[in-house]
């Protein structure tokens, strides 16, 4: 009968051993699992920051786009103005012989 207990002894051992490391692997996984949750939330923070900075980054640049067509203009209308400033120029100087 000793024997017998003894075996329980040696089951119950082993089967204590077999939990442990399976607790210790649930742990490692469980660890696993809440750093990658948190990775995910920082790259859904990213995201969100990069979606912002590309949202500011598209009013700046239609803002740039505006200011480039405004100063377009300008020129054309400098430009305008000065071929009708020398042909005004020109017909004066003809009228006056020069």
């Amino acid at each position: 009968m000793a024997e017998l207990g003894s075996g329980h002894s040696q089951s119950l051992d082993a089967a204590l051993t077999r939990l442990a490391t399976a607790i210790s692997h649930l742990e490692t996984s469980v660890g696993r699992r809440l750093d990658g949750d948190h990775s995910l939330n920082a790259l859904h923070d990213d995201i969100q920051r990069l979606g912002e900075d590309r949202s500011q980054l598209a009013m700046n640049l239609d803002k740039a786009e505006a200011r480039a067509q405004s100063l377009e203009d300008a020129n054309r209308e400098v430009s305008r103005r000065l071929v009708s400033a020398m042909e005004t120029i020109r017909s004066v100087l003809e009228a006056h012989g020069g």
